[in-house]
C-alpha cells in the first residue's frame, strides 16, 4: 500500500512536470536572430543601412526571444566579433533596459567602423548557428548583411562542411561588384553557391533581400 505521503507527493510531482513542460513550450515558440555585418573594404560604407533592420528587430523581437549583431572581419569565429547580443527578459521593463542598451553599443560600433582587409562568412556563419544552438530558440534566423563575396586571409582554411541545421538564412543588401556589372553572371553564380552551400549546410531557407523600404514584410521573423 502506498504511504499517505507518497499521495502528497503525486500532485507535487505533476505539478512540477506542467512547470517544465511550460518552461520548453516556452523556448520553442521563442525566436533567435543573428545579423552578421559586412565590414570589409568599401562595404563598409553601408553599415548604416544596417541600422535600419536592426531597429526593426528590436521593435519586433518579443521577451524571451534572442539577438545578437557581430562583425564580419578577416577571421570571424571569434565571440569578441560579437557587438551586442540579449535574451530578452520576460519582464517588459527589463526587456526594455535591455533593447536600449542593445541600441547604444550599436550607435558606437556604427561611429567607427574600420574596415577589414578581408571577408570571413564562413566563420561568421559557424559563430552565428553556435550562438543560435545556444539559446535554443524554436526559431532560429542569420542574416548576412553583405555582397557575399567571401575573401579569406592566408592560413584561414573554411573549405569544409558547415552545419545550419533548423537555421534560415537570409542575404541582406547583396550589392553588386564592379565585376558583376561587367558580367552579371558572377553575381548570379556568387548567389547561387552560397544558397547551393546553406541548404546542403542544413538551412531551412535561402532568400536574398536587396529592397530594405519593405523590412516588416520581408524580415518578419516567424
Amino acid at each position: 500500500m502506498m504511504k499517505r505521503r507518497e499521495y502528497w507527493l503525486l500532485p507535487s510531482l505533476a505539478l512540477l512536470a506542467a512547470a517544465l513542460n511550460g518552461c520548453a513550450d516556452s523556448r520553442a515558440h521563442s525566436r533567435g536572430v543573428y545579423l552578421l555585418i559586412d565590414t570589409s573594404g568599401t562595404y563598409a560604407q553601408e553599415v548604416d543601412k544596417a541600422r535600419k533592420i536592426i531597429n526593426y528587430l528590436l521593435a519586433n523581437l518579443n521577451p524571451g526571444d534572442s539577438l545578437a549583431v557581430a562583425k564580419v572581419q578577416s577571421k570571424s569565429f571569434s565571440e569578441k566579433d560579437i557587438v551586442a547580443k540579449a535574451t530578452f527578459d520576460h519582464r517588459p521593463s527589463q526587456a526594455n533596459l535591455q533593447k536600449r542598451a542593445f541600441n547604444q553599443k550599436i550607435e558606437e560600433f556604427t561611429k567607427d567602423v574600420k574596415a577589414s582587409a578581408y571577408t570571413d562568412i564562413t566563420g561568421g556563419l559557424i559563430q552565428a548557428a553556435e550562438y543560435l544552438n545556444e539559446t535554443n530558440a524554436g526559431n532560429k534566423t542569420v542574416i548576412i548583411f553583405s555582397d557575399m563575396q567571401e575573401e579569406l586571409g592566408k592560413g584561414t582554411v573554411r573549405d569544409f562542411p558547415i552545419h545550419l541545421r533548423g537555421i534560415r538564412v537570409m542575404a541582406v543588401n547583396v550589392t553588386k561588384l564592379n565585376t558583376d556589372n561587367t558580367d552579371p553572371r558572377r553575381y548570379l553564380d556568387r548567389l547561387a553557391a552560397w544558397e547551393k552551400r546553406t541548404r546542403a549546410a542544413g538551412a531551412t531557407e535561402w532568400a536574398v533581400i536587396n529592397d530594405l523600404e519593405h523590412l516588416d514584410r520581408m524580415l518578419a521573423i516567424r
